[in-house]
């Protein structure tokens, strides 16, 4: 349901037809208006800095300091002739566009995205005949549909000729992202003789019989235990009627073994010069590959070594799909952290991948340059600090996806706030007012967008929903109320069922407070931690959407250090103009681990905490934007948990 950006393997070109976004589920929800706060801008810093040591006489682009939050160390052709196929490499823009504010987002909070290429193939099996001496020559297109309704083509296959169970050879890659729902569409003609020798990319396909078509998310898809799909076609014409079968198309999806692919680094720096007065510097590395525009991605960032002058870090795991190839430039920037975020750059120097597995071999160091102005010229002044690769090793990894495709489920969880500063639900000024117009208000628009993902990782759809700071009728104050008014169970089905439960407890409670996290904390960790006793392969999220500031932070403090041990994230939406500052200290992106009262550490960081607003130009939300962060939490607990065998 969003504009991703695809890779394709096959020609392409394009074409628009209008559908509806949120087909039925805001029409039988009575959504209503979005109320949002406006938090300081999440644009990040950018680095910028050159693939190569700059020339004398042009000034090398700045390297402004790197944002600190989390660090990453320790993570996670064409012309062919239509009988034949092709590869040509195609995607569109504003694809680009949605997961370049997914990046940027990420990389505010000092997070760094890794993503899977998934290599779809495709077959159909008892098409139409439509030839009269012969059967069916049959040609496949794959559309995306974007976040207006429009499709656009990303490939087409080869023709098969006298087929009605056609194996095309060609196949499409297209870029996975799990924080958005990625619509396909996939089209069969019937390829007349006259153009058997005409390039499939210039085929007109109106003049083409039209086979059958079949829709489906890409979720769909690699969530099932075979990452295969079959689906019926069916033609634009007789829907809405009893059509007979008009065949089926398969889709396979196998994720590129560059997504497994890892390399695995242990830096050590020594005589790295003093930038603080009064201590040792405190030392942190950026890496970043080049882009294809040449500007600068940050892909990875080590922990800050404090008061160190001699620094070794623990390692940094790299994607090598990230970083392109082992022989792609790689600029590797040693900075001095500085709590205003005005980070120093001690030094960089740029190295790919086998240029830094040699001085791995042979033990010897690189020295830092820094760009340095001499008159009107700039020059690299070399350093005496240098750069050592202590370890370097390269595997494969499992994946998100390994996991997935063994049977492992993501289960939602969602938890609402009913305190009375929402205000009467009744009035047009409420956040939990529902609008007749249709348009969602915020806790049903992060309902959305977060169910809207998960849904498809959970096989049963059964989702737990609370409510917390209400009075239901006749009854006490409840900080956690199962919001389906049942008084021994909290599940309800889909997406709906939430959005309709919601809407009947609006009118079954009475607004009250205070705002209280750890009672619904607890009862998510609970099902968590009832699912691992019976070993179930599950992993749990919980939404809770709130319009204050809790009142119990340190029971909540308790609350989530005691699960950061479960399969468990939480994800944290504030809704509304208050000032969520003091909610950001639960979030450890943003700040220290989180402790315990009685001094027990977080074994890991399971909180997101944002204010809900757009990102960039709306091209994507910034709930979803938190959701890309899942699946390395994902593969963190199950890195922790020791989970080595697939589920």
């Amino acid at each position: 349901d969003s504009n991703f950006p695809v890779l394709v393997s096959g020609p392409s070109t394009f074409h628009s037809f209008p559908t509806t976004r949120f087909p039925s589920l805001l029409r039988a929800s009575l959504p209503s208006r979005v109320l949002s706060a406006a938090p300081p801008s999440l644009d990040p810093p950018t680095l910028s800095c050159s693939a190569s040591s700059p020339s004398p006489r042009s000034p090398p682009s700045p390297s402004p300091s790197p944002d600190m939050g989390n660090c990453c160390s320790d993570s996670s052709r064409g012309g062919r002739q239509a009988v034949g196929g092709g590869a040509d490499p195609a995607g569109g823009r504003a694809n680009g566009d949605a997961m370049e504010a997914v990046d940027q987002f990420l990389r505010s909070r000092g997070k760094f995205r890794s993503f899977s290429q998934i290599e779809l193939s495709l077959s159909a099996s008892n098409l139409r005949d439509r030839d009269v001496f012969s059967k069916s020559d049959p040609m496949a297109v794959i559309y995306v549909k974007k976040r207006d309704g429009t499709l656009e083509e990303i490939g087409r296959t080869e023709v098969v000729l006298n087929s009605l169970s056609p194996t095309w050879v060609v196949k499409h890659t297209i870029i996975y992202q799990f924080e958005i729902v990625q619509p396909l569409v996939f089209q069969v003609y019937d390829i007349d003789t006259q153009f058997h020798n005409t390039p499939v990319k210039t085929l007109k396909l109106d003049e083409q019989q039209f086979l059958g078509e079949a829709t489906c998310t890409l979720s769909q898809i690699v969530t099932r235990s075979s990452s295969s799909l079959t689906l019926n076609l069916d033609h634009r014409e007789q829907r809405g009627t009893h059509a007979r079968n008009i065949g089926e198309i398969s889709i396979h999806a196998e994720e590129c073994i560059a997504s497994k692919a890892i390399v695995e680094m242990v830096f050590r720096c020594s005589d790295l010069e003093n930038k603080d007065l009064f201590s040792k510097s405190d030392p942190f590395l950026v890496i970043s590959r080049p882009s294809e525009s040449g500007a600068h991605i940050p892909i990875c960032k080590t922990e800050v070594r404090k008061n160190d002058l001699n620094p070794t870090w623990k390692s940094v795991v790299l994607n090598l799909q990230q970083v392109g190839s082992k022989e792609s430039p790689l600029t590797i920037e040693c900075f001095n952290f500085n709590s205003n975020g005005k980070h120093d750059l001690i030094g960089k120097v740029v190295k790919s991948l086998l240029d830094l597995e040699k001085l791995h071999h042979v033990q010897v160091g690189e020295h830092f340059f820094l760009p340095t102005a001499v008159g009107h010229d700039y020059h690299n002044k070399v350093l005496k600090s240098q750069i050592f690769v202590e370890n370097f090793s390269e595997s494969t990894r499992r994946t998100f996806l390994d996991y997935i495709a063994g049977g492992c489920e993501m289960n939602f969880m969602v938890a609402i706030d009913f305190t009375a500063s929402n205000g009467n639900p009744r009035l047009p000024d409420s956040l939990h007012y529902v609008d007749p117009s249709g348009r969602p208000n915020a806790y049903q628009r992060a309902i959305m967008e977060v169910g809207e993902v998960l849904q498809f990782y959970d096989s049963d759809k059964q989702f737990p929903a609370w409510g917390f700071g209400a009075r239901p009728i006749d009854g006490p104050v409840s900080h956690c109320f199962n919001l389906n008014g049942s008084t021994y169970h909290s599940e309800v089905e889909g997406i709906q069922g939430i959005m309709s439960a919601y809407f009947s407890a609006l009118y079954n409670v009475s607004l009250a407070g205070p705002t209280l996290f750890g009672p619904v904390i607890n009862a998510a960790a609970l099902l968590a931690s009832q699912s691992l006793t019976h070993n179930q392969q599950k992993y749990f999220v919980l939404l809770i959407i709130t319009d204050g500031v809790i009142t119990d932070l340190q029971e909540t403090k308790d609350a989530i250090v005691k699960a950061s041990d479960l399969p468990l994230s939480i994800l944290i939406v504030g809704v509304g103009g208050a000032d969520f500052k003091e909610m950001e200290i639960l979030d450890a992106d943003k700040g220290e681990r989180l402790e315990s009262s009685t001094g027990r550490v977080a074994s890991r960081d399971i909180v997101q905490f944002v204010p809900m607003r757009d990102v960039q130009s709306g091209e994507i939300s910034i709930v979803q934007s938190l959701l890309a962060e899942l699946p390395a939490q994902f593969l963190g607990y199950m890195q922790t948990r020791e989970v080595t065998t697939i589920c």
